[in-house]
């Protein structure tokens, strides 16, 4: 059996509050990799693409743990909505999500034993027509610039969404239900 801990090659507070609550023993290593990508794969190819270099990326300098990585995008009409690098392009985003469905995808790495499998999972969401003030009101709360698509659905965000179908961790950030079913199958001891 690997040793304990899960390494997280992630920064994201969401992932990491994620498995704490579930009493994973977790270690944060976050890779920094590039996440640029070649722009004709698909949203589910790209989202498992980056989670595996995130993965790869700590494996070279630890090859005895379990690792896990992720990575999130939003899809509306085939357009990748990364996180905005401006207030207007929070609002640009926002505004072309108001009223309509759109999909939230993560991919999930795991490395164990030398062997990296990789999965994802996608989420339809349905977001209110929305004002700009209500825009406004949101990007004044300062949530959605480090989140893509421009908005959190685990804080304020919340209240733009009318409708989901799928699995509401998967836009949080970690489709945590099969994430655990996955260490299960790979050897990884849960703490329950």
């Amino acid at each position: 059996m690997l040793k304990q801990p899960l390494i997280l090659a992630s920064s994201s507070p969401r992932r990491k509050e994620l498995l704490e609550e579930l009493q994973i023993p977790i270690v944060i290593s976050s890779s920094n990799v590039d996440e640029s990508f070649d722009s004709s794969l698909s949203p589910e190819e790209i989202v498992m693409y980056l989670a595996r270099k995130k993965v790869e990326a700590i494996y070279s300098n630890d090859k005895e743990s379990f690792i896990l990585g992720a990575d999130t995008v939003v899809c509306l009409d085939g357009v990748i909505l990364g996180k905005p690098r401006s207030r207007e392009e929070a609002f640009q985003m926002l505004s072309q999500l108001s009223g309509k469905t759109h999909s939230v995808y993560t991919g999930v790495a795991i490395m164990a034993n030398g062997i990296c499998s990789t999965f994802y999972e996608k989420t339809d969401v349905l977001f209110w027509e929305l004002t700009e003030e209500e825009i406004h009101d949101y990007l004044d709360t300062g949530e959605p610039f480090d989140k893509a698509g421009a908005y959190g659905i685990q804080g304020v965000g919340r209240i733009l969404v009318k409708e989901m179908k799928g699995d509401y961790f998967t836009v949080v950030g970690l489709p945590i239900s099969r994430t655990v079913r996955e260490l299960k199958a790979k050897g990884f001891s849960m703490p329950y």
